[in-house]
């Protein structure tokens, strides 16, 4: 009897809807209807000029790469260190970003990334659709315990930056959102332009391209190192959001300080926190190892092949995906190889370096440009042979 009562009340509390969060709905609907109608009409009957769009600018930087290099590589994921200044730098723009605490954001995100695309854990699944991975997550108290439950934050917990931030949000949150714009505004002799552009223009713009990662970098892109969860690669995401639309390598590797790892991805968020670190300002950078990463494309590109090879029926699968599989183990094996003499390289050229002894560095360097022209046409041969074979198979 007891357990047919439980079941009952078990199956409407999934059928009720959550109560709405009726403080995120006024103020997401009052930002945007300012944004969208209060901007244009000042703009039409007053006007702007080109300071108001500079500070606007200025400020969606410093809101975004507040949660990018902060909330984000940070504290959620602990990429690297920095002083107490650069993290108050951090918590003052992340409160001017208007997106909770550094020490709620970060548990959100975290629960996001251990149970991720999981309807009844994750806190925006993409799986629930676009408009709730987006924006529709925060408008109800869906896993309401996320909001008094930091269990998973306790190192931050640990942190002063963070811990007077999460208790003085409020007010702090008020202060610059308000009394920035304001202030510019008085200076610049146009406070109630300077208010709308740089307060609630910028505000709503800073929301939804950070928005954007929780919604369109799950739908929207390509998936060179897994295809485990919905997170994809979008080069042009990573131009509005600040490098964080390389989001399928970011979830398969979410420690590195990087989200764009090639030198012509664009990754702002990453060149601050290296010029920081050039700066003596961070340490600790964390990247994640070249071999893995490789071997994740690698094993990617054998995935996709191989479900190629399977849709068909052919006499010979067996011997095409034995074949596949050879070809990508030997390339495993040379990525592996290629690796650790690069490492011994770098070590020799230290080594060169403080002890001026370069008989060593010689034999590990003629080593080294071996292994890298081997590699380099093992990686052109697995390439050639997914591509031959995918080909034959269109």
């Amino acid at each position: 009897m007891n357990s047919e009562v439980q079941k009952t009340d078990t199956s409407r509390s999934k059928h009720s809807k959550p109560k709405l969060i009726w403080l995120n709905i006024s103020v997401f609907s009052l930002t945007s209807a300012i944004a969208f109608i209060g901007v244009p009409l000042w703009g039409y009957f007053v006007g702007f000029d080109a300071t108001h769009w500079i500070v606007t600018l200025l400020c969606i930087g410093y809101c975004g790469m507040s949660i990018t290099a902060g909330y984000h590589r940070l504290w959620s994921h602990k990429a690297y260190e920095t002083n107490r200044w650069i993290k108050l730098f951090y918590a003052i723009g992340g409160a001017f970003a208007v997106q909770n605490s550094a020490l709620h954001w970060a548990s959100d995100h975290r629960i996001h990334h251990r149970h991720v695309d999981d309807n009844d854990r994750d806190p925006y699944s993409a799986k629930r659709g676009f408009w709730y991975s987006h924006i529709g997550w925060m408008l109800r108290e869906y896993q309401a315990s996320r909001y008094t439950d930091y269990s998973n934050v306790k190192d931050l917990q640990r942190d002063p930056i963070v811990m007077w931030q999460h208790r003085n949000y409020l007010w702090l949150t008020l202060t610059v959102n308000f009394g920035l714009p304001i202030f510019i505004g008085f200076l610049h002799g146009d406070v109630i332009g300077m208010l709308l552009t740089a307060g609630f223009l910028r505000l709503v713009i800073s929301h939804h391209t950070t928005f954007f990662i929780n919604s369109l970098a799950h739908v929207w892109g390509k998936q060179p190192y897994s295809d485990r969860n919905t997170a994809r690669d979008n080069g042009f995401l990573a131009l509005l959001t600040y490098g964080e639309g390389y989001h399928n390598f970011h979830h398969h590797f979410q420690n590195d300080y990087r989200n764009g790892i090639r030198w012509w991805h664009f990754d702002p968020t990453k060149w601050l926190i290296k010029v920081l670190s050039w700066l003596k300002l961070a340490k600790n950078l964390k990247r994640s190892d070249e071999t893995k990463i490789e071997m994740a494309r690698a094993e990617m590109l054998l995935n996709q092949t191989r479900k190629k090879v399977m849709h068909f029926s052919l006499p010979n699968k067996d011997e095409l995906l034995d074949s596949l599989k050879h070809e990508y183990e030997v390339y495993c094996a040379k990525l592996a190889e290629y690796y650790s003499v690069k490492r011994e390289w770098v070590l020799a050229q230290k080594k060169q370096l403080s002890d001026n002894c370069d008989a060593q560095s010689v034999e590990i360097k003629h080593k080294y440009q071996q292994i890298k022209a081997l590699v380099a046409q093992h990686k052109e041969n697995w390439l050639n042979y997914n591509k031959q074979l995918k080909l034959a198979l269109a």
